[in-house]
């Protein structure tokens, strides 16, 4: 595949970063070998582009309850299941019907217990 060689430099607009995602998207049909002209190219394009993402185009982490019911809905889990991470019954419904917070503790129980990303556990719920 030969390109026409342009300049590399950082992605400062809209335009040049869907410019960025057309050539880079001709590397994923046919990506070059690493330590090529165009495989140095490719890599050097995807660092542009991911730093380009992580600026004007970042994710937000989930909201911790929404966070907690995927994970549940993942694993086949059941609010009785959530028990040891959270407390007795009525506290868990209380945490799932966001009437009340989650603690630290909790937080700590669920990364452990669940996996969740504490990022996700400690976000402000969403109302």
């Amino acid at each position: 595949m030969e390109l026409i060689p342009t300049e590399l430099k950082p992605i400062r607009t809209e335009a040049e970063y869907d410019a960025a995602l057309r050539e880079v998207s001709a590397y994923f049909d046919n990506e070059p070998a690493p330590g090529t002209e165009e495989g140095d190219r490719f890599e050097v394009l995807v660092m542009l582009i991911e730093a380009y993402e992580a600026k004007h185009h970042a994710i937000a982490p989930p909201d911790p309850v929404e966070a907690i019911k995927f994970r549940m809905e993942q694993a086949g889990l059941t609010p009785k299941d959530l028990e040891p991470m959270i407390g007795r019954m009525n506290r868990v419904y209380e945490v799932l019907a966001r009437r009340r917070p989650l603690t630290l503790p909790m937080i700590r129980r669920l990364h452990a217990g669940l996996g969740i990303p504490a990022e996700s556990l400690i976000g402000e719920p969403t109302r």
